[in-house]
């Protein structure tokens, strides 16, 4: 057993903890966003996997006998297993983002969409609607007021119009009438 070498003061020198890397602090400081452009990604290469292993599986010629040429199945074969591996680890990948998303959420109170609307149900909502309520209704009952005086001028108009009808054909009999 050797002892430690002694710095200038007679004290050993002081003990070198291992820092951590930076990907297990980049690993730590992950937040939600993060996770979920991660998960974001993971899908569109699930999605890009699978549209690879469709047309894989469309050019891929069966094995019957007709025009089988081996090598060339194999090939293929190969890389649509590859591309199945690779599509098994992106849904692992996915999970373990689902995972650590719903851990990071799960100390959250459950927020209800009504609530993220900020006039449902707010006093200062409330009160705007009343005074809202307030000039809408005498708006209306202005309208309505026009309107009466509309029907009235309309009335008293055809009815002026009439006179002016019957006047003027009572003058045109009494010329008809004179020739």
């Amino acid at each position: 057993m050797t002892t430690p070498p002694m710095a200038f003061g007679g004290q050993p020198p002081p003990q070198q903890q291992p820092q951590p890397t930076q990907q297990v602090q980049a690993a730590r400081d992950v937040n939600t966003a993060t996770l979920c452009r991660i998960g974001q990604e993971a899908v569109q290469d699930i999605v890009l996997r699978t549209m690879e292993i469709f047309q894989l599986l469309r050019n891929m010629q069966l094995p019957n006998g007709v025009t089988y040429q081996p090598n060339t199945h194999q090939d293929r074969l190969g890389k649509l297993q590859e591309h199945l591996k690779m599509l098994s680890m992106l849904f692992r990948k996915l999970r373990l983002v689902y995972d650590k998303c719903t851990e990071n959420c799960s100390g959250l109170d459950p927020i209800l969409p009504e609530q993220l609307i900020p006039f449902v149900e707010d006093d200062k909502h409330e009160d705007r609607s009343t005074s809202r309520g307030r000039q809408t209704a005498e708006e209306r009952r202005e309208v309505l007021e026009v309107t009466k005086k509309l029907k009235q001028k309309n009335q008293q108009l055809k009815q002026i119009m009439d006179q002016l009808r019957n006047l003027i054909w009572e003058i045109n009999s009494m010329l008809a009438v004179r020739n």
